[in-house]
């Protein structure tokens, strides 16, 4: 494996080489992906990083990504996935990446639902208490009349406490979220979008060469 991009000279590649072979055995056994998979997602990583002339990605580059690959535009959630990934707010280890891409990219929903919130409680809390998802729920209601819209503010986080708080104690917890959105999986992100849809996961899989994710039609003749 000695040219892995010919867009990167001689040098350059076998650096790659040298700092991610471990990491490419590491990942291609214990996620979702091939080897040629991880090998063009820490391609892409390396190359983020020697813009930086780092080692690691900046949180700047991957804010840029979530805007305009994932289609995720909430700063919050955007800031909370972040924390959920990687060790400080200031940059974006190799590992954190490839846990970034094995979670928008599995199929399996209980790993999307502890995922979802964690995000969701990143916050400081355990549960979703009333002020917690108060606040998360007053970007879905804008308008010029401030009753109206703490009025619909209001009845919204009535009818979510009233579909998830099961047990009626006051907040809403991983168990009782987990079953509702096992019953009902559109219910995944109901305090805002966290995954990317799937036309941005096919435009994020062909960027990548993420073989396994492209879509169907891409391998008809």
């Amino acid at each position: 494996m000695n040219r892995i991009d010919l867009t990167l000279d001689d040098m350059a590649n076998n650096k790659f080489l040298t700092m991610y072979s471990t990491l490419i055995k590491r990942f291609a056994a214990s996620t979702e992906f091939s080897t040629s998979e991880v090998v063009s997602l820490l391609i892409v990583f390396y190359k983020y990083a020697l813009n930086n002339r780092s080692r690691m990605m900046s949180t700047s580059q991957l804010y840029n990504l979530f805007l305009v690959s994932f289609g995720i535009f909430d700063v919050t959630i955007i800031d909370r996935i972040s924390m959920n990934i990687t060790q400080d707010s200031r940059s974006v280890s190799p590992e954190a990446w490839m846990r970034l891409f094995c979670v928008f990219f599995t199929g399996n929903l209980q790993e999307r639902i502890k995922f979802a919130f964690e995000v969701y409680t990143s916050g400081g809390t355990v549960v979703l208490n009333r002020e917690v998802v108060g606040v998360a729920i007053e970007k879905f209601f804008t308008g010029d009349d401030e009753d109206e819209v703490n009025e619909l503010r209001a009845d919204m986080c009535e009818f979510i406490f009233g579909k998830f708080d099961t047990d009626k104690d006051g907040v809403i917890a991983f168990e009782e979220y987990a079953e509702i959105v096992q019953n009902q999986p559109r219910l995944l992100e109901f305090l805002g979008k966290i995954f990317p849809d799937d036309k941005d996961i096919s435009l994020v899989a062909y960027c990548h060469n993420i073989e396994s994710m492209f879509p169907p039609e891409a391998f008809i003749k």
